[in-house]
């Protein structure tokens, strides 16, 4: 007879791909695990992992398994999640993931006020770019994603939360730091400061400038994942970069400049997987945040969502 508990390790064997990661994450020990996913083998008949590889990977027949085990699991959850909205209760532990070109301008604004309205439940946010937030989600490593979309995938759900303006931020000296507004051809020049490109923000600037230049007239090449390493590279080495509008704070805020072609807007959502139950604690972590920003950012309408993917 399959257990739960059966089916918890051999999803967290698929997830982390080495057996004491993943019997230290179910809280047993390897030769607990180890055992009980060769018992299920032995009663199921066949391989659910071929171990000859390193990292362990599931077989063809495992990776069905273990993708209706996650199914299962959710389920079971669902079951908990029903028990506690009806006693109108938010506990637990949930798992946030949210990108770098958000954490640091939108995290402080929503986060104590949401842990201090809710003292039962256990809080971990993790700073992740797109890709890692959509990967664990789907691994259930993560139980909601704060992110720019459209997403485009169909296995996650997205909720949009607000809309930010992105800006021009130039150096002093720049000529469009003398200009009220800019169009978007001009900033379709090799000498824009960029995040990386795992970073999504940077595909949504590459789009909006529609930038094909292969080389760059900066004075050096630089990856960053940071917009407050851009900022001070442009303070000190020149030129200009894009910004989304919660990264403009009153220290620059005069120094910015605003698209007069367009509005162009950033969608900020929480996503989730699709069988995500907690739907009393993502209407309370909604509400928290949309009252954490400014009243224009809640209208789409305004301006024209940048897409990066």
């Amino acid at each position: 007879m399959i257990t739960f508990a059966q089916l918890e390790y051999i999803v967290a064997l698929d997830t982390y791909r080495h057996f004491h990661t993943a019997a230290d994450n179910c809280f047993v020990t390897q030769p607990t695990l180890s055992m009980q996913i060769k018992k299920l083998e032995s009663d199921l008949g066949i391989l659910l992992f071929d171990r000859r590889k390193q990292p362990v990977v599931p077989t063809q027949a495992g990776e069905k398994i273990i993708e209706q085990a996650r199914i299962l699991l959710r389920q079971r959850e669902k079951i908990m999640d029903i028990i506690s909205e009806e006693k109108k209760s938010i506990e637990g532990k949930i798992r946030i993931g949210i990108i770098p070109s958000l954490a640091p301008y939108l995290l402080p604004l929503f986060i104590g006020d949401f842990t201090q309205h809710n003292p039962l439940l256990e809080v971990e946010v993790q700073e992740l770019i797109t890709v890692e937030i959509e990967e664990q989600l789907l691994k259930d490593q993560l139980d909601i994603g704060l992110l720019v979309t459209p997403l485009k995938n169909s296995k996650i759900k997205e909720l949009p939360l607000f809309y930010e303006d992105i800006l021009v931020y130039p150096n002093e000296n720049h000529p469009f730091s003398e200009r009220e507004s800019i169009r978007t051809t001009e900033i379709s020049l090799p000498d824009v400061w960029l995040l990386n490109q795992g970073h999504c923000f940077s595909h949504q600037v590459l789009n909006l400038c529609q930038w094909k230049e292969k080389t760059s007239n900066l004075p050096f090449h630089y990856q960053s994942g940071s917009l407050e390493t851009l900022k001070n590279l442009v303070d000190k080495e020149g030129s200009f970069t894009l910004l989304p509008a919660l990264a403009v704070d009153d220290t620059i805020k005069n120094r910015v400049v605003c698209f007069e072609d367009i509005t162009p807007l950033r969608e900020v959502s929480l996503v989730y997987a699709s069988g995500f139950s907690k739907t009393q604690l993502l209407e309370a972590l909604q509400k928290e945040i949309i009252k954490s920003v400014p009243e224009q950012m809640l209208n789409k309408e305004r301006g024209v969502v940048v897409e990066w993917k």
